[in-house]
């Protein structure tokens, strides 16, 4: 109920803030998309019955008429623009954020457990310095670096450019052909973004091998491997869900900046081409697609916020027992 409420909230605001009518007729297209447009959004009819229609428009997702909308700068509806690039979008986070994860993880569970050692240095310093760096600076040097290489001897490492195989089936060779072309901005966001893992994953580590259990597993006679992941990192399986949920926004806004460094044609790069910027005010050219994109990301975290919520009652018993409905 929460998210619904969280997302109700996004269009509410969409509604107020971004929702033009005027920009919705104001275009250049067939007079029967306009009349479904302006049936649609109830154009006409008073504010309240506009912004129930809105709603619906809204929590429909693109998937009816009138489709999020006609978008004024792509010329198409704005499902249609969106929906193509969502899978691109999805798999440059998706891909990211689980490479970040395995990492950060590893590291940080092996600099926990050799704590004051050469890799546990090592581990913190890499991550320190890692995390300094913004990450469209380390995307614009690896593009200067990789195009360097390809000029000078003529062998493409990475893929600089995003040129998208046609979006015609989901097949296996445009998964791999688009996984391709997005691996330099994936590892660029990966090592901007690992060392969050490695020193979370570290100091809550370090303070669960401080607990009395870890210390009876000890006494137990059970060896140190086992101490360390059948115990202590087990369990901080709901404090990782929890470290999950929070770096999610900070993923979706850096994936925004990353598409359009590197040109990829995602969501992200989408929503940029949607604003102007006229001396120190920033003009929304295309209201219906604008409040479209952000209820599609909202939607995302949310979503994503809502399956670690379920995880973390699945790793801590204690959440569902203290739920409401909960066993007593």
């Amino acid at each position: 109920m929460i998210s619904i409420f969280i997302l109700w909230l996004i269009a509410t605001f969409n509604f107020l803030v971004i929702y033009s009518p005027e920009g919705i007729l104001m275009m250049d297209t067939e007079p029967h998309i306009m009349r479904m447009l302006s049936e649609s959004y109830g154009v006409y009819d008073p504010p309240h019955i506009q912004y129930l229609k809105y709603l619906r428009v809204m929590f429909s997702f693109g998937v009816v008429p009138p489709y999020f909308g006609w978008s004024t700068v792509h010329h198409e509806f704005v499902a249609q623009g969106l929906y193509w690039r969502l899978p691109i979008t999805l798999l440059l986070l998706g891909t990211a954020l689980a490479v970040q994860m395995i990492i950060g993880i590893l590291l940080g569970v092996f600099a926990a457990s050799r704590r004051g050692k050469k890799l546990d240095v090592a581990a913190i310093g890499v991550s320190i310095i890692t995390w300094c760096i913004p990450a469209f600076v380390l995307q614009l040097l690896a593009i200067l670096l990789f195009s360097f290489i390809m000029w000078e001897t003529g062998i493409e490492i990475f893929s600089i450019s995003f040129f998208p195989p046609p979006f015609v089936e989901h097949d296996l060779a445009w998964w791999l052909q688009v996984l391709w072309e997005l691996t330099l901005p994936i590892l660029t966001l990966v090592v901007t973004g690992f060392a969050y893992w490695v020193l979370m994953t570290r100091n809550t580590l370090i303070d669960a091998l401080t607990q009395d259990y870890v210390v009876t597993a000890r006494a137990k006679g059970l060896s140190e491997r086992q101490v360390l992941f059948k115990h202590a990192f087990k369990s901080i399986h709901p404090q990782i869900a929890t470290m999950i949920a929070f770096s999610l926004p900070s993923l979706v806004t850096g994936s925004i900046v990353t598409e359009y460094i590197f040109g990829i044609e995602g969501i992200g790069k989408y929503f940029l081409r949607l604003f102007w910027r006229e001396g120190m005010v920033i003009v929304i050219l295309d209201s219906a697609a604008t409040a479209a994109v952000f209820f599609i990301y909202a939607t995302l975290i949310v979503v994503c916020n809502l399956i670690v919520d379920l995880i973390y009652g699945i790793l801590d018993p204690r959440i569902r027992i203290s739920a409401p409905g909960g066993r007593k």
